[in-house]
């Protein structure tokens, strides 16, 4: 029996597949880069693995040699530390928190140090301890001001001293090279062991900013981390609505809430089972598209709380037969487009995908 025909995805309305096998070629992408420098690939897994579930996204980098690990929140390390085991490094961009120093002795977790109160508390906890350093050069937002790095003291055990691109996805961005030049600035300041800057983007901006530990992440999930070029990563996730219902009408009418698409008579309008409960995005009402194999089809009217309506009144009949499936997110349309046509960016459109997908998980250790 196919994935797609077993009991628990012929009772959902849409069914997502994840590729354990395009993950991990994507990551191995990232570190062959990175052993051309002389430096490692690291994994970003924040956000549930970015919406993937970090505990069948987390095991599979694991199994393929990736031994360093980034996540936001301490709660979200703590989960990833009962899934990876021991030995692998997880480092919490958060930060250390007042009242979270048993966490970090417990389950072996990295802070990496925002500001001068997180590196004085972290010191007074336990400064023999491995931490991390943030260096904003840029971004305004997490991170120790430039200035700041002259008021520390050489005595914190620093595994990586960091720092964020802002526009790592603009190669021509004059900013990616100042912060290059001010990130390199500091460095001689700071002892530490390892030194990060790359992100998904920043690995491709070429070997000056690589250092000892690149940090992809949505690359790793199969987006685009050059924009305007081709996708140099392979597509991860492929997202499929059922069909319940497809008319013809008979009239000329409006489809949908708010009447904000007129369709004429004749138009063939599909229903597919999948809405912005199901984070599919409002905002591609009018706006997106879907694809029955090779056809496009338009979506017309408001994207509802459970449903889309699509008009495939140019599509083969065989193809649209209530039951079947159409690509919301396929081999025809990527991730970055989608996300193009909602307004947004790929990131936000995969944390968003939402709980009633049936998921299949195939190669590595993928079980339907």
């Amino acid at each position: 029996m196919s994935p797609s025909q077993s009991p628990e995805a012929l009772r959902a309305g849409a069914i997502l597949t994840i590729d354990l096998d395009a993950l991990v070629s994507n990551w191995r992408l990232f570190q062959d880069m990175a052993e051309q420098s002389g430096a490692i690939s690291g994994a970003v897994v924040k956000a549930a693995a970015y919406g993937l579930d970090v505990s069948r996204i987390a095991p599979a980098l694991l199994n393929a040699g990736c031994q360093t690990f980034f996540v936001a929140t301490i709660s979200e390390a703590i989960q990833l530390r009962a899934i990876i085991g021991p030995a692998p490094s997880i480092h919490v961009f958060c930060g250390f928190l007042d009242g979270t120093g048993p966490d970090f002795v417990t389950h072996n977790l990295v802070p990496v140090l925002n500001s001068l109160d997180q590196v004085t508390a972290w010191r007074d906890f336990d400064k023999t301890m491995p931490c991390d350093l943030h260096i904003d050069t840029g971004m305004a937002r997490l991170g120790l001001e430039i200035s700041d790095v002259q008021q520390l003291v050489g005595d914190l055990n620093i595994d990586i001293v960091l720092s964020h691109l802002v526009s790592a996805e603009d190669s021509d961005a004059p900013i990616n090279a100042r912060q290059l030049t001010a990130f390199k600035s500091v460095l001689a300041q700071i002892k530490a062991r390892r030194i990060s800057l790359a992100n998904s983007s920043g690995s491709f901006l070429g070997t000056d900013y690589h250092f000892d530990v690149l940090r992809p992440g949505v690359a790793l999930y199969g987006a685009n981390p050059t924009p305007n070029k081709p996708n140099p990563m392979t597509q991860v996730i492929r997202l499929q609505g059922r069909i319940l219902q497809v008319r013809t009408l008979t009239n000329a009418q409006s489809v949908g809430y708010g009447s904000t698409y007129q369709a004429s008579v004749g138009a063939k309008i599909a229903t597919i089972a999948v809405g912005y409960a199901d984070g599919f995005l409002r905002s591609l009402s009018n706006a997106g598209f879907v694809y029955f194999g090779e056809h496009k089809a338009n979506i017309v009217g408001c994207v509802s709380m459970d449903l889309i309506t699509v008009d495939v009144t140019n599509i083969p009949q065989a193809l649209i037969l209530p039951g079947q499936m159409a690509d919301l997110i396929g081999p025809n349309n990527p991730i970055d487009d989608v996300a193009d046509k909602a307004g947004t960016i790929g990131y936000e459109l995969l944390t968003q995908l939402g709980t009633r997908y049936h998921r299949v998980y195939t190669g590595q250790t993928g079980k339907t």
